[in-house]
């Protein structure tokens, strides 16, 4: 089980992302390991700008969706929650098509925080994005951190 407080479900991760915008840029849950949670997205109109490439915010969002779901897996759900605090986004090259795909992996797996890396390839397995993701691990029925 590695770093999982719960075993990764990815078909009911899959299904979590039903009616948001993960769903609207096809976002996928494919695969885990005890040391790494990864998922996928979609490169075409739905996450272009305007010049044809892949939207460096879209890339944001694959990679805060992937990592705030690594922190919720992470943690003991019946009294803690997570939020994110604080993501960045190294862009390193264009994407025109295909999918991206980006694994996290735990920097740091605090009591009150969590950091995580996650790295997007194309296709071709060049890294497009790295980016940096801090969670907040609140306990139920507190208030979440405020900026």
């Amino acid at each position: 089980m590695g770093l999982w407080n719960q075993p990764p479900d990815l078909a009911q991760l899959n299904e979590s992302l039903k009616n948001t915008i993960g769903e609207g840029l096809d976002i996928r849950f494919e695969a885990y390991d005890d040391e790494s949670l990864t998922a996928s997205m979609v490169v075409d109109q739905r996450t272009h700008q305007p010049y044809g490439l892949l939207h460096g915010g879209a890339s944001v969002v694959l990679a805060e969706t992937l990592g705030s779901t690594a922190s919720y897996l992470c943690i003991d759900t019946s009294r803690f929650y997570c939020v994110g605090l604080e993501v960045n986004a190294n862009h390193l090259r264009g994407v025109r098509s295909g999918r991206v795909t980006a694994v996290a992996r735990p920097v740091h797996l605090g009591r009150t925080t969590h950091v995580w890396d996650i790295r997007l390839a194309g296709e071709d397995g060049k890294p497009s994005c790295i980016s940096r993701l801090t969670m907040a691990i609140v306990p139920l029925g507190a208030e979440p951190p405020r900026a």
